[in-house]
C-alpha cells in the first residue's frame, strides 16, 4: 500500500466513526420524539423541529440519502399531525 492510499484509508475510518456517530444520534432523537408524540408530550413539536433541523444537516453532509431524508421528516410529520388532533 502505498502512502496516499495509507492516508486515504486512515481518514476514511476517521470519517467512517464521525458519520456512525452522527446516525446513532439521529436514531436517539427519533425514539425520544416517537415517545414524545405517543405520550402526548408538548414538548413534541419542538422535538419534531430539533429533529428535522438534524436530518437536514446530516442530509446534506451526504451522511444519509436525500430521499430518506425526505422520506422520514414526511412520515414523523404525519404522525406528529395525525396524534396532534
Amino acid at each position: 500500500m502505498n502512502k496516499s492510499a495509507a492516508k486515504r484509508d486512515r481518514n476514511s475510518k476517521k470519517i467512517h466513526l464521525v458519520n456512525r456517530g452522527r446516525i446513532s444520534s439521529l436514531k436517539t432523537m427519533e425514539k425520544r420524539l416517537r415517545t414524545a408524540i405517543t405520550s402526548a408530550d408538548a414538548g413534541a413539536e419542538a422535538v419534531l423541529r430539533e429533529y428535522c433541523s438534524k436530518l437536514d444537516k446530516v442530509g446534506k453532509a451526504g451522511v444519509i440519502h436525500r430521499n430518506k431524508v425526505a422520506n422520514k421528516k414526511s412520515q414523523l410529520t404525519k404522525l406528529f399531525n395525525s396524534t396532534a388532533k
